[in-house]
């Protein structure tokens, strides 16, 4: 009894510490949580549960699975549509759960530790339900397409409810990976307080993986219809230490371990650097991971190999804050712009990756005092969390338009959210039910704002000049998504318990004065690989000529294997480029080589060319794979 009353005072104590924080902050972030949570429990799909506090929400989804004789009720929509994605789902447990574990007890003093724990439960329990056999896992509920063409409340549904799943004929390395990384992270939110569900977790989650790294393959090319939707663009390397990074953090069993350090070249652990990090790409957040591994003294006999994960994350580091050799791009407001189609979802990954990097840098022996050391100058704990706190501050309505992009909090928000269940009057109030096209010509088109509020939901976001036009039919800016949110509970918990940790101590210059320095010329050079990288590019103008007074350059860019292995999955980015660039292919990350050069053997090369004026573009390797 007399633990139990001195962890409540020290919760009382920080709760005080909470108010003092979001007052001081300009920002009230304990309510922020608060509602971010709630947004989950409005994408709820199933029988809702007696605490349900979103109550415009009815149940929904009944008979999913029936057809192929499996339960499937449950689990979440991934944003305003009636589908069940697997992939994001397990995605945003994972980021819930990581969330969680690291500022736990922020959300305790804060009140929501419970809710957020209902949270991951309402993804996991599905999960359970998902998995019904070791080698068999359902990844979607529903037809996108089909659901697409119709605009339902989803306790009106009449759209297909077909269910799809993935088994050692039909593999989904990358699906299965992830949602064992979801049960793995899960099973520790629960040891404590529920340890035989903790254990059920892990017992699949182990399953899983086992399942992912015997029968390899794209789930996308085993359930087509996601393809569109959430196809798997970085393939499933990255899903596959991402899972065993997790079984390692969850059991400290020394084979997950080694798989890590073992398979870090073959699946591209080590060897991509990238500024991206969500529900498709998840290589910063295993680099991180690993880099955590390091710090605490775990890596073993795998130093080494734990130490190329750490640089690539201390790449992503960098390039996030604007000090490395490649930075993400801001828009004048000083958000991190990727793209226009729900940008946001960069912004809160991103942020979460970053305040977890900064304390375990801080708190961990052998880090060099917490400093990042970036292209650009030291990149100090104080000053990474200071840049967080300018990415959520925008998305809370510090930004030129004034608007919160967290549905309901401040006084100015979106209000004709791309969500079919808050778009439509609810059941609670009209029980009538509403057809498709009901849904497209009476509910669709209304001008007038949503009735019901999506509160907490984070919504795609301002384009890259800031703007942003909220209309019901600009799905790229006005829907939300719960992969949005999921990395959002921790940050929103940490900066609410943030009062005396630095953060006070410095400020961020203004945007004007941000963006001057990211395209100031000691940032305009050429980029290589890193040093430890094997392999090496080299520039060289090949012609030059004249014309209208300009002067125009053929760089001609030679890309060579300098390792004893074969180089595979090859992304180059290229930035600054003013011309026209032949030899390579467009992706979804950055650029690849021709079809025709599927590999890049030991020593040799590839070469492609581009035209412009002026200085030489920056290209370096965004990530590969040795084998």
């Amino acid at each position: 009894m007399a633990m139990n009353v001195i962890a409540l005072l020290g919760l009382l104590a920080v709760a005080s510490v909470v108010r003092t924080a979001s007052g001081a902050g300009g920002h009230d972030y304990a309510s922020a949580l608060k509602k971010t949570i709630l947004y989950f429990e409005a994408q709820r799909s199933g029988v809702l549960p007696p605490n349900q506090r979103v109550t415009w929400r009815g149940n929904s989804g009944l008979f999913d699975g029936k057809a192929n004789g499996v339960d499937l009720v449950g689990g979440y929509y991934d944003a305003g549509d009636n589908v069940k994605f697997g992939l994001p789902m397990a995605f945003t447990v994972t980021m819930m759960s990581w969330g969680i574990l690291e500022y736990g007890r922020q959300m305790a003093a804060a009140g929501e530790l419970r809710n957020a724990m209902d949270a991951v439960k309402w993804g996991t329990d599905y999960f359970i339900k998902a998995h019904p056999e070791p080698e068999v896992l359902y990844g979607e509920v529903g037809d996108g397409d089909t659901d697409h063409s119709c605009w339902q409340r989803p306790e009106d549904m009449s759209t297909s409810r077909q269910s799809f799943r993935i088994d050692p004929q039909n593999p989904g390395s990358d699906l299965a990976g992830e949602t064992a990384a979801a049960m793995a992270a899960a099973s520790l939110v629960f040891r404590n307080t529920y340890p035989g569900y903790a254990n059920l977790l892990l017992e699949h989650a182990k399953q899983l993986f086992q399942f992912a790294d015997k029968y390899r393959g794209k789930y996308d090319a085993s359930i087509p219809v996601a393809r569109n939707y959430y196809g798997s663009f970085s393939g499933y390397g990255d899903e596959l230490l991402w899972a065993a990074a997790w079984l390692y953090e969850a059991t400290e069993e020394g084979c997950y371990l080694e798989y890590l350090a073992r398979n870090g070249d073959a699946l591209g652990g080590t060897g991509w650097s990238i500024n991206q990090f969500g529900w498709d790409v998840k290589y910063p957040g295993v680099q991180v991971l690993a880099a955590k591994f390091l710090l605490q003294g775990r890596a073993g006999a795998h130093a080494a190999a734990l130490q190329r994960y750490r640089q690539n994350a201390e790449f992503f580091v960098c390039s996030c804050v604007g000090k490395g050799a490649v930075n993400v791009p801001r828009t004048p407001g000083g958000v991190m712009y990727h793209q226009r189609w729900n940008n946001l979802q960069f912004v809160t990954s991103a942020s979460f990756l970053l305040t977890v990097y900064a304390d375990y840098a801080t708190a961990l022996p052998g880090s060099s005092g917490g400093a990042v050391r970036c292209p650009a100058g030291a990149a100090r704990p104080f000053e990474i969390l200071a840049f967080v706190r300018s990415q959520v501050n925008y998305i809370l309505g510090d930004n030129p338009r004034g608007t919160s992009y967290m549905v309901g909090y401040g006084g100015s928000f979106p209000r004709q959210v791309h969500h079919r269940g808050a778009s439509i009057v609810s059941v609670r109030t009209d029980p009538s039910f509403v057809s498709c096209q009901e849904g497209y010509s009476a509910w669709y088109p209304r001008q007038a704002g949503n009735p019901n509020v999506l509160e907490g939901a984070i919504v795609g976001g301002p384009d890259e000049y800031d703007d942003f036009a909220d209309e019901r039919n600009n799905y790229e800016q006005t829907e939300a998504a719960t992969y949005n949110s999921a990395p959002l509970l921790g940050v929103l918990a940490r900066l609410a318990g943030a009062c005396g940790t630095g953060l006070e101590e410095y400020q961020l210059p203004p945007p004007e004065a941000a963006a001057n320095e990211t395209s100031s010329p000691s940032h305009r050079r050429r980029h290589h690989a890193p040093s430890s990288s094997p392999i090496e590019i080299e520039q060289n103008v090949t012609r030059t000529w004249a014309r209208r007074r300009t002067t125009y350059y053929r760089y001609s860019v030679t890309v060579t294997n300098r390792s004893r292995k074969t180089v595979r999955e090859l992304h180059l980015g290229v930035s600054e480029l003013r011309g026209r660039l032949w030899g390579l292919d467009r992706a979804r990350y950055g650029y690849v080589p021709p079809k025709w050069l599927p590999a890049l053997r030991a020593g040799k090369s590839l070469r492609f060319v581009y035209v412009q004026h002026g200085t030489p573009a920056n290209v370096w390797v965004t990530g590969y794979k040795l084998l």
